[in-house]
């Protein structure tokens, strides 16, 4: 079985996050250990605090996952700040795991930052270099370029900018574009590639990025190829939106493990 190491927060109501990661890599048939960067106190009706880890803690996190386990890539999720960025981005150089999917999380879906205002350039700076994958959501993908994007080709000249910063491939993910909600655009330095997809009239979507991102995260370590993982990651969210889980008073989470009730 392949390892996949999420580097990410701690969700406690365990909806998105480091235990979005767990149970969507699970799902997605491989192994995953975890980097815990920060703790969240949120549940369904939103974020009510953050508080990132010291940096020790974090980089003690790496080296003992690496020292010991066999880590065929790495998801990257709530970071919090440029120094965890640094640090996080240092490690990755040295140990060199075999992708890197950067899922840059900057704020909750009710509004609470998750990123410091001055680490997105960080982001861009330290970690998009070495990222296989980035995968923003069109509102992250406006922060990283200064863009403003509405449409497929708005996503498309973004894809191309991040690429232009250092990533190999750039997924545009288009819940909120107008006209073509639930297409996601793919770009890398030879070609792009539009998936389009099937909107869900969906409240409970809580998760929805750190699901998808670790999906294809899982596919990448299992040999599949960049294209065919997100196609695959990209099924598996859609039946995960699908099945969201009515729990709580707010926003729900997706539901990882539909396919263990499904018919």
């Amino acid at each position: 079985m392949r390892v996949v190491l999420t580097i990410a927060g701690s969700d406690s109501s365990a909806g998105a996050g480091i235990q979005a990661d767990l149970k969507s890599i699970t799902a997605n048939g491989a192994y995953a250990a975890t980097v815990i960067t920060a703790v969240t106190a949120q549940n369904t009706l939103g974020v009510h605090g953050a508080w990132p880890l010291p940096l020790s803690a974090v980089r003690e996190q790496i080296a003992s996952v690496f020292d010991d386990l066999d880590i065929a890539g790495v998801k990257t999720g709530m970071l919090g700040g440029s120094e965890t960025i640094e640090l996080v981005a240092d490690e990755l150089v040295s140990r060199r795991p075999g992708f890197v999917v950067v899922d840059p999380v900057m704020i909750s879906k009710t509004g609470f930052a998750l990123l410091a205002e001055d680490a997105a350039t960080t982001l861009r700076r330290k970690l998009l270099p070495l990222a296989t994958l980035v995968t923003p959501n069109v509102h992250e993908a406006e922060a990283l370029t200064g863009l403003s994007i509405k449409t497929v080709d708005d996503a498309q000249h973004a894809g191309e900018m991040l690429v232009e910063a250092g990533a190999l491939a750039a997924l545009v993910k288009g819940g909120h574009l107008e006209g073509a909600p639930a297409t996601d655009v793919l770009v890398t330095s030879e070609a792009t590639e539009v998936f389009e997809g099937e909107w869900i009239d969906q409240r409970h979507t809580h998760g929805t990025g750190c699901t998808y991102a670790s999906a294809i995260a899982a596919r990448l370590s299992q040999g599949v190829e960049l294209q065919d993982a997100i196609g695959s990651a990209k099924q598996y969210v859609t039946e995960a939106i699908r099945g969201g889980l009515d729990i709580g008073h707010g926003i729900g989470p997706t539901d990882h493990f539909w396919m263990t009730r499904s018919d």
